[in-house]
């Protein structure tokens, strides 16, 4: 049996886009089918029905109104679903036949411009990548704000790469998703992944599209000529954002190189570790360094500090530039404050421009851009009064656009309605054809009589009448003792029994004008607000340069309030491989502890030539995580142009902020806490360079101690006898052993993380200082977490026992533990041993040349003979 003609042209268009969540517009509502339907329930808790289509079996169905779609597909998109909006795109009432329907737009994770789908304070980036397995071209752009970059890079920096952009969207060629998909899942677990056909990365095709869409004849002009990688990637982008959105995107109106190598790569583990973005423990912006310093009163402001903050600078003069910024702001408290004040009042310009330029501003939006470019005066005027070069660039380059500004003025109603189609947009006096138009709808009566009273003057029938029906439209009615009065040009329309019913020419002109007055109205005010856009669109570079650089001020202004509200300092930033923080403090730290608590400042000096490695003993809790996390973040904020959270600090530029903290597996790959541990170590000794910072806090915890002592001495041995790294390290550890590398490097310092012992309790100083600690007082933390009073106690004399080299036996024996081991009471101490050959290794061992490292290798070599020997 066959399908109806509904379904059939679903099945046409549902095969055009077969990857998509297809929301066909049936009347009032969208419809989904088949197991677009089943999916949509699911997500959207939606009911889940069937609809009969003429074959053997119901079809699966599910639908929401059309009026409800802004609410129903952001929750589709969010899912990680692309979306395509199906509409009718013909009058129902002329159609002939089934109404013809076209997917007007794709909305897709990384393709959006719904306020419901977009973070204000984060770029929402689609990349692209293509490459030939060595080397790689990426693309990236957010189409919300015309965003449009592209590089290449090597296969070794794709990962830290895919760390940096964090987009919501990756596009990959087919055949390269065998290889790029576990790289993505590992290192843009959020992103969604769209597989393309390959065709559409060839190089000419997309050589073409670029030329094309930017009207330029050749590459040179973007410095991408000789970058056919990227070229590909970018092509791939833009014929993406031109499919999904059906439509030319004149927002995007250039592309520029991205070069990475200006910045510091954070890769996820370090973002992760310090807290940058999100916290560890719930993902959450709240508690993380960016809820500390973002200060910015702009939504460009808020997505351009997520940007500094994630790739902080590596070259000396951009950072000075942007301290002599904050160091002006920060001075002049009054030219902050009204500065701030303006910038709160300006909306998202740089969203809106791509909104009007895409047609989908609507009335509000323009009147918000509008106010908004009327504070740039304001700004500029204030910042006349600045002399830190790039403010006065800033100042310079600003545009206050006063001619759109007041066209927008004479034309948009103040507060117009939401929607163009409430009416009441453009305002009264700016066109006189819809003052007419309006006129004649809303004063239509006072019309109808002025005209009643015309005509009885005219032919001097006092009871003429002007009326309207339904049947007839409007009527002048004259009695029949009056029709000798009837004027010439009256035409008659209807008799009736005491009188006749008449029409003229300008009377059924007028009705007509009146019955159409509100459907032309509407197209009219559609035209007039459409001219508006246009002249608006015309100005998109303008408006986005604005959007840049008032995001670049916001962001000076964040960085001083920030100084001023924390009490930071300006640190002195350099090109030595010196950082020394006097009294420094951990930015979020210090804001979230409860009240009445004060945070403990901590010094610290690391060169590579003299004090290249710390290696910090101290108890858990005591602040060992906490004060590795401040210096690096110490030193990310230094690099970004912030002040920072110190009583002094020398920040000698670093290239790379490394970091290894906490304990962390991935299940869902198979790997286990220890070999995530190694991963991140191998990818720090494998990276680093004499330029880097590398935090460690613990290494080798995840095996066996001789084990761990031994990778953990190993690694801490390479970074110092390495000249190619020899890069500056603070290292948190409970191996005490390696406080006796500080004898054997010169380039190696302890220190320790103070603690107080009173009896049976400590009290955590949270204070570092030379020397190394000789106790983890591990017992007396699971004393405060509450452990039985009986276990710990057990830990403590087994403790004791470990520390002698000796395990005695219990002193109450368990029936149990006895049947498991008659001997236990026996266990043979490593000093008692009576093998003769074990007797003689000891004995033979060079005391005076072993290293550390030889000797406890040898020591574990020998506990495993004697396990051997025991079971014999």
């Amino acid at each position: 049996m066959s399908v109806t003609p509904l379904m059939a042209q679903y099945t046409r268009i549902k095969k055009e886009y077969p990857d998509t969540i297809l929301l066909f517009r049936m009347g009032d509502f969208y419809e989904t089918f088949e197991e677009d339907a089943k999916i949509a329930s699911k997500v959207l808790g939606i009911t889940l029905t069937k609809r009969a289509n003429g074959a053997a079996e119901d079809v699966p169905l599910a639908g929401f109104p059309h009026h409800a779609i802004d609410s129903y597909l952001p929750k589709l998109v969010r899912a990680g679903y692309r979306v395509a909006v199906c509409e009718q795109v013909e009058d129902p009432k002329l159609a002939k036949g089934i109404v013809k329907r076209e997917v007007i737009e794709v909305v897709t994770p990384g393709v959006a411009f719904s306020d419901k789908l977009l973070d204000h304070k984060k770029n929402n980036y689609l990349l692209s990548i293509y490459g030939d397995g060595e080397r790689y071209g990426l693309a990236f752009c957010d189409i919300s704000t015309g965003e449009f970059q592209t590089y290449e890079t090597d296969k070794k920096l794709l990962p830290e790469q895919l760390g940096l952009i964090n987009p919501a969207e990756i596009l990959i060629p087919k055949k390269l998703k065998n290889l790029l998909e576990p790289l993505i899942g590992r290192y843009a677990k959020d992103a969604r992944i769209t597989k393309i056909d390959d065709w559409i990365y060839d190089f000419d095709y997309c050589q073409d599209l670029i030329l094309n869409h930017f009207e330029v004849k050749t590459l040179k002009g973007f410095g991408i000529e000789n970058m056919n990688l990227a070229v590909s990637a970018a092509g791939a982008a833009l014929n993406y954002l031109r499919e999904t959105q059906k439509a030319n995107l004149p927002h995007i109106n250039r592309i520029s190189v991205y070069n990475p190598t200006e910045y510091m790569a954070l890769d996820y583990a370090t973002k992760r570790n310090l807290e940058i973005l999100f916290t560890i423990q719930s993902g959450e912006r709240e508690g993380s360094l960016i809820s500390i310093l973002d200060k910015t009163s702009t939504s460009m402001g808020g997505r351009l500090l997520k940007r500094w903050i994630t790739t902080p600078l590596k070259k000396l003069e951009p950072i000075l530039k942007r301290q002599e910024c904050v160091e002006e702001l920060f001075e002049n408290k009054s030219l902050r404050k009204n500065l701030r004040e303006e910038l709160s009042e300006i909306g998202d310009i740089e969203r809106l421009i791509a909104r009007a330029c895409t047609g989908r501003i609507n009335p509000r939006e323009v009147i918000n851009l509008k106010n908004s470019l009327k504070k740039i005066h304001l700004i500029k005027q204030l910042l006349d009064q600045s002399s830190a070069e790039t403010l006065r660039q800033i100042n310079d380059n600003m545009n206050p656009l006063e001619e759109l500004v007041a066209k927008i003025e004479n034309a948009i109603n103040e507060e117009p309605p939401a929607s163009l189609h409430d009416g009441g947009v453009i305002k009264p006096g700016y066109n006189p054809e819809l003052d007419e138009l309006r006129s004649l709808a809303f004063n239509a009566k006072e019309w109808i009589a002025n005209l009643q009273k015309e005509e009885r003057q005219k032919t001097g029938v006092s009871s003429l009448k002007v009326s309207y029906n339904k049947v007839f439209g409007y009527y002048i009615e004259i009695s029949h003792a009056n029709k000798d009065k009837v004027p010439a040009h009256y035409i008659r329309k209807q008799t009736l029994v005491n009188s006749e019913r008449y029409i003229t020419p300008e009377l059924k002109e007028y009705e007509e004008k009146i019955l159409n007055a509100q459907d032309n109205i509407a197209k009219l005010e559609f035209e007039l607000f459409e001219q508006i856009r246009y002249q608006i669109a015309a100005a998109t570079e303008r408006v986005q340069t604005n959007a840049r650089l008032i995001a670049m001020l916001d962001c000076f202004l964040s960085f001083a309030e920030c100084a001023e509200q924390y009490n930071y300092v300006k640190p002195t930033v350099d090109d030595s491989d010196v950082i020394d923080i006097v009294d420094g403090r951990h930015p979020v730290v210090e804001q979230i502890l409860p009240p009445g608590e004060k945070f403990t400042p901590n010094s610290c000096r690391l060169s590579s030539s003299e004090d290249q490695i710390i290696i910090l003993t101290g108890p858990n809790m005591a602040g060992k995580s906490v004060y590795l996390r401040q210096i690096g973040l110490i030193v990310l904020m230094a690099q970004i142009g912030s002040y920072v959270p110190a009583k002094e600090a020398r920040i000698g530029i670093v290239d790379r902020i490394f970091t290894r903290v906490g304990a962390s597996d991935n299940i869902t790959t198979g790997e286990s806490t220890f070999l995530v541990e190694m991963q991140e170590a191998a990818n720090i000794l494998n990276n680093a360079t004499n330029k880097s910072l590398i935090l460690l806090d613990e290494i080798g915890r995840g095996t066996s101690t001789f084990d761990g002592i031994s990778i953990a001495w190993a690694i801490t041995e390479y970074l110092h006898e390495n000249p190619e790294i020899a890069a500056k390290t603070l290292f948190a550890t409970h191996y005490h052993e390696l406080n006796e590398m500080a004898e054997i490097f010169p380039r190696i310092k302890n220190y320790k993380v103070d603690v107080r012992e009173y009896g049976d309790k400590v009290i955590f100083l949270h204070k570092v200082k030379p020397g190394g600690a000789d106790h983890s007082y591990g017992i007396q933390v699971a004393q405060m977490a509450g452990l039985p009073v009986y276990v710990t106690n057990r830990a403590k004399e087994i403790l004791l026992n470990l520390e002698s080299k000796e395990l005695t036996p219990y002193e109450i024996k368990k029936e149990k533990i006895s049947r498991i081991r008659k001997n236990d009471e026996m266990q043979i101490s490593l000093f008692e041993m009576k093998d003769e050959e074990l007797r003689k290794e000891i004995e033979d061992l060079p005391i005076d040349s072993i290293t550390p490292i030889e000797a406890l290798n040898k020591l574990n070599e020998l506990k495993r003979k004697i396990k051997e020997e025991k079971k014999t």
